[in-house]
C-alpha cells in the first residue's frame, strides 16, 4: 500500500496578459513545452482566487520540462488591464539553466529586463552565478548555474 505524502508541490503559476507573448520567453528562451492549453472557462476556480474582475477572458497553459511534467502554468487574462506588480516583488521562480549567457542574451533581445549577474553561494559552499529576469508581466524569474567542477 502506498502512503500519500502530506504535501506535494504541483506547479507554479504566473498571471500574464498574453500567453502567446509570454511563451516567447518561457517556451522559446527557457525551453518549456506547452503540454496543455485551455481557453476561457467562465466557471474557472481561478476567477475567485485570483480576484479576476468581470469581463475578463481567461486563457490557461500548463508547461513542462523534460522529466519535469506540468511544473509551471500561465493564466492569461484578456480584456482587463493588469495592475503593475507592487515592489518589492513577493514571489519568483528559480531555475537551474545550462546556458545562462544564452538565456540572458535572448531575454534582452525580447526587451525583457535582465539584472546584472550576481555571485551565488549555496548553503553547502558551492559558488555559481545567478541572474534575475523580469517577464513581460513583471513576474520575476531567477536563473542560476553552478559549475559541476568546483576548484
Amino acid at each position: 500500500m502506498t502512503i500519500k505524502q502530506s504535501v506535494r508541490f504541483q506547479r507554479a503559476n504566473f498571471v500574464v496578459e498574453d500567453i502567446d507573448k509570454a511563451l516567447t520567453f518561457y517556451r522559446d528562451v527557457l525551453g518549456f513545452d506547452v503540454t496543455f492549453r485551455k481557453g476561457h472557462n467562465p466557471n474557472s476556480y481561478s476567477i475567485p482566487v485570483f480576484e479576476i474582475p468581470d469581463g475578463a477572458e481567461l486563457d490557461f497553459a500548463i508547461l513542462s520540462l523534460p522529466d519535469q511534467p506540468r511544473i509551471m502554468a500561465l493564466s492569461g487574462i484578456k480584456n482587463v488591464p493588469l495592475e503593475p506588480v507592487p515592489h518589492p516583488r513577493r514571489g519568483a521562480i528559480v531555475l537551474d539553466v545550462a546556458d545562462p549567457d544564452k538565456a540572458m542574451a535572448e531575454s534582452a533581445a525580447l526587451g525583457l529586463k535582465v539584472y546584472d549577474e550576481g555571485r551565488l553561494e549555496t548553503h553547502d559552499g558551492r559558488i555559481g552565478r545567478e541572474i534575475g529576469i523580469v517577464d513581460f508581466d513583471d513576474n520575476l524569474v531567477v536563473i542560476y548555474q553552478i559549475p559541476d567542477a568546483q576548484s
